[in-house]
């Protein structure tokens, strides 16, 4: 995924649903260096984790 996907959906209200490694999470932020975002896996767990956006699908 690209920096200004990540950024359209981070300021949308839509629920979209993203995938990391085919697992679907919440995108949190992206980070300033415009590579990497902090995510969490949808559901009860809050869990974050960093990861890098290229690796983000839109399902």
């Amino acid at each position: 995924m690209d920096v200004m996907r990540v950024k359209q959906i981070l300021s949308s209200s839509a629920d979209i649903d993203v995938r990391y490694h085919g697992t679907s999470v919440w995108i949190d932020q992206l980070h300033e260096d415009g590579r990497t975002a902090t995510v969490h896996l949808r559901g009860p767990l809050e869990e974050r984790t960093q990861v890098n956006i290229a690796e983000l699908e839109e399902a």
